[in-house]
């Protein structure tokens, strides 16, 4: 049996092979099996509390902003803690939460750190076979926050006077009964954030995203023996953590990534340029999405601003294939999402926008909290976006704003939410919940 899942979902993950949608799905990786934050299951949860429409609810040990992934029985999560210096791995029992087995993937000291960031921000991902999961492992020197700036020419006051942690990047592969497969450390990694570096597969590779503060690079991996397949210089040597997307668009396999003052499509086989922009100048956190044909990405810091790319053109497109673009209220952290002709994104600050994806038109705009970090994500026609604070507000996608529902669970949450089989997996800063009932 375990031989036949891998296969599957990397026709899933890579969204080149699509197949007939099942009743219910799995959520293999950071946003999804399709990489945007969709769930085509129609029976999700829209309304609960902290106590109420709960399956299970039960305590992650440590810190950490890693969103769960699910796939078959088991929950993955991603957690560090701190005073045992320990990044660890959890394997959950999906129906009652309990832990299956942990595993420390390293011992390491502890990195300087953003303050809206964590020690095991990085989502893992699995096959179906092996969970991969990344960290930052510090080699225990440290650098100021001024140099950091000066080598990249980014000289914008954030994280001014702190330390910085140099490091490596480490990825590990794990089977589903929890023995390690293999561990490695394809590059580098300085950051005045820290770390966050969520892995994807595509076909037989494991695929990372090393924009940092030095040699920045994206890296493909052997899914079976973590051995480099690939690996290409990010030009412009300035930290983002924008996660990849795979789409077939053109008729070819495109990865695209926003962040190092450009957005780039690359063929996810073997690293090469299909295209680029020459800026949005800054960094990018947000994962892209498409939609009406478009590639749809809020892109960058300090220019915040949303692009919307025909996906059809080759070496600069600068100029040729921006087909529009909006400054106004353009998220930063929390990724936005698509849903049929409707493009949705929230805010840092927490102000709403629903946006025709063809041609850029906004349709409303609204305040509906403060503070957002978390992906939205999306299933039966309706939009949830998860605050800080903890709500998470249920709207539908529309020309015309509609407030479903808005449900707390009474404890900050800065990790994204994950859809399967009729539940939603969310993540506070100190428990997992269960919301709703399984549907098989």
């Amino acid at each position: 049996m375990v031989s036949v899942w891998p296969h599957f979902w990397m026709a899933m993950l890579t969204a080149v092979l699509f197949v007939a949608p099942s009743r219910a799905e799995d959520w293999p990786v950071w946003r999804g099996p399709r990489g945007d934050g969709t769930s085509l299951e129609q029976e999700v949860p829209t309304r609960w509390s902290a106590t109420d429409n709960i399956a299970w609810k039960i305590e992650i040990p440590g810190v950490g902003h890693a969103s769960p992934i699910v796939f078959g029985d088991y929950v993955f999560v991603a957690t560090c803690i701190e005073e045992a210096q320990e990044r660890v791995l959890l394997c959950l029992d999906r129906k009652t939460g309990k832990t299956v087995w942990r595993r420390v993937v390293i011992r390491a000291a502890l990195e300087a750190i953003h303050r809206l960031n964590s020690r095991a921000s990085s989502t893992p991902a699995t096959d179906g076979e092996y969970v991969y999961v990344s960290f930052l492992e510090p080699d225990g020197s440290t650098v100021s926050a001024e140099v950091i700036r000066q080598r990249s020419g980014d000289l914008r006051a954030d994280n001014t006077g702190k330390p910085v942690s140099p490091g490596k990047m480490c990825i590990a592969a794990y089977g589903m009964n929890g023995n390690r497969e293999w561990i490695v450390r394809p590059g580098g990694f300085t950051s005045v954030w820290g770390y966050c570096a969520s892995p994807i597969v595509f076909e037989d590779r494991v695929i990372i995203n090393g924009d940092h503060d030095g040699d920045a690079y994206i890296v493909a991996l052997d899914r079976k023996t973590g051995k480099t397949v690939w690996k290409v210089a990010r030009k412009n040597r300035i930290r983002s953590h924008c996660v990849p997307l795979i789409r077939k668009l053109d008729g070819r396999t495109q990865m695209m990534v926003a962040g190092s003052h450009s957005i780039v499509s690359y063929d996810p086989r073997d690293g090469s340029q299909h295209w680029y922009t020459v800026g949005p100048k800054g960094r990018a956190v947000a994962s892209a999405v498409c939609a009406s044909g478009l590639l749809l990405v809020s892109t960058a810091y300090p220019d915040r601003e949303i692009l919307a790319i025909r996906p059809d053109g080759h070496g600069d497109v600068t100029k040729t294939h921006v087909a529009w673009r909006n400054g106004q209220s353009a998220p930063y952290v929390p990724s936005p999402i698509a849903l049929d002709d409707y493009f949705l994104a929230v805010s840092d600050s927490g102000i709403a926008s629903c946006f025709d994806a063809a041609t850029g038109k906004r349709h409303w705009r609204k305040r509906i909290g403060k503070g957002h970090s978390a992906a939205a994500v999306t299933a039966g026609g309706l939009v949830y976006f998860v605050s800080d604070a903890g709500v998470t507000r249920v709207v539908r996608a529309g020309a015309n704003f509609e407030l479903i529902a808005e449900n707390t669970i009474d404890q900050r949450c800065y990790a994204s939410p994950a859809i399967s089989r009729g539940q939603i997996f969310l993540r506070s800063e100190k428990h997992l919940f269960c919301i709703g009932k399984d549907r098989k």
